[in-house]
């Protein structure tokens, strides 16, 4: 069975996706990240989608779907790479991906998840602060 390596940064998980996902594989992912954060405590997943040139609503939903669950188990979603064919189709399928940050490459997508997670880190002590 094929499977997408997920590889763990310090808080954050990193996938790279190389192939056409396919919809098991897509599945399986989907799967083995929601089970990752959770094992890793994971605070944020980057996924690098530079080599995916086409898309469908399936693909989307399991973009949207990685993002909801990652947010219930406290980890932010950012997408990287994404090709502009793949923006408008996402667009004209009507999937705007709600939930899911998007940056334009590695290095911006990592310098996104450091500022959501210093600004959690931020709102946490300022809830600390108010309670005592």
């Amino acid at each position: 069975m094929d499977k997408i390596p997920i590889l763990k940064m310090g808080d954050y998980l990193l996938v790279t996706i190389q192939v056409d996902l396919y919809d098991r594989l897509a599945l399986n992912l989907e799967s083995d990240l929601v089970n990752m954060i959770n094992k890793h405590s994971s605070k944020g997943v980057l996924i690098d989608i530079s080599a995916v040139n086409i898309v469908d609503s399936f693909m989307g939903r399991i973009l949207g779907n990685i993002a909801q669950m990652s947010k219930i188990l406290d980890a932010h979603t950012v997408v990287v790479g994404m090709q502009p064919a793949v923006a408008i189709t996402l667009i004209e399928l009507g999937l705007p991906l709600s939930g899911v940050h998007t940056a334009l490459n590695v290095e911006k997508g990592m310098a996104l998840l450091q500022e959501k997670l210093l600004l959690d880190s931020t709102v946490i002590a300022d809830d600390t602060d108010d309670n005592t």
